[in-house]
């Protein structure tokens, strides 16, 4: 059999065979994958800490609109402010996924849980995507991948349940995070679509241009209705800011290159780390503390996560 670029930017690789090295390309995406998930690692507790001072539908509604004083400007002196018609479908998938699914559905978990708790729910999100990225380019995969995901839900399921679990969250909190899960691997697979078509930094900037009204409208009536009933802190307004340039666009901007350099499930490998650092991060600027069943039900997903996307790559 010989070896072919696939629709996922890797190659296909005969069952049983070694996998080949990265190319310099792979490499290179494989470095800006790795800033995209430390950046995103860093969204929950952030996002807890703007929490503090504001509601949660305005953080969602703040983020794209602090996002557009990078986003506007560059696209401005790009002259790339034309959306070709055959893009937009794919373009409005993108766009409420990581400007509207992803941000209110977290916020509102993160009302009721603690970062960390989230942050393990969470840690399925990089087989989510996987598993829409296969469906979406309708590629096989053998037994083996079905059989780690499978492993790895029960481990989800598991945790959400148990009684180290709902310490720190609640059924509710579990169901938001899914549908968060679920929309943002969503723009993750429809954005990364799109880098076919342009560079990465413009599908996240034409994100929040295209969000920037809707945004600006929905921030606006929610703090005239929230803001009296929170106080003001400086860490939340820093969290606040932190979510937008660093989560809401910089962080897409590293992360769409490496999925485009690595391909999109090669790339879901890289995100397996996200649930780790975001704990680390969650003990450093939240100081909650992390329980060892919490890490090592963590650890447990992850490994399932490993081992369905380095399957869904062998397969």
């Amino acid at each position: 059999m010989a070896l072919g670029k696939s629709e996922f930017g890797i190659k296909d690789i005969p069952n049983g065979s070694r996998l080949v090295p990265l190319t310099k390309v792979q490499r290179r995406g494989l470095y800006f994958a790795f800033l995209g998930v430390f950046l995103f690692s860093a969204s929950l507790p952030l996002t807890k800490l703007a929490l503090q001072s504001f509601d949660p539908l305005f953080t969602a509604f703040a983020r794209p609109l602090i996002a557009l004083t990078i986003a506007l400007p560059l696209m401005l002196k790009a002259k790339a402010l034309h959306l070709p018609r055959k893009l937009w479908k794919p373009m409005a998938f993108t766009t409420f996924g990581a400007v509207f699914g992803w941000p209110i559905f977290i916020a509102l978990a993160l009302q009721r849980a603690t970062s960390t708790h989230i942050a393990v729910i969470a840690a399925v999100l990089p087989l989510v995507t996987a598993i829409f990225a296969l469906l979406k380019f309708r590629r096989d995969v053998g037994m083996q991948f079905w059989i780690a995901s499978s492993l790895g839900t029960l481990l989800l399921i598991a945790f959400a349940f148990s009684r180290s679990g709902a310490k720190g969250g609640s059924a509710t909190a579990d169901a938001l995070t899914i549908l968060a899960v679920i929309f943002g691997a969503i723009c993750y697979v429809e954005g990364a679509g799109l880098t076919q078509e342009m560079p990465g930094w413009q599908v996240i900037s034409w994100v929040v241009i295209i969000a920037s009204p809707i945004s600006f409208i929905g921030g606006l009536l929610t703090f005239f209705h929230t803001h009296n009933s929170h106080i003001f802190h400086i860490n939340a307004l820093l969290g606040l800011l932190g979510i937008g340039f660093s989560s809401m666009y910089l962080a897409f901007f590293a992360w769409y290159r490496g999925l485009k350099d690595l391909g999109v499930a090669h790339g879901s490998q890289v995100q397996q780390l996200q649930a780790i650092m975001t704990l680390g991060w969650s003990a450093l600027l939240l100081r909650e503390k992390v329980s060892i069943s919490t890490a090592l039900s963590a650890s447990g997903i992850v490994l399932c996560v490993l081992w369905a996307l380095t399957t869904a790559r062998r397969d």
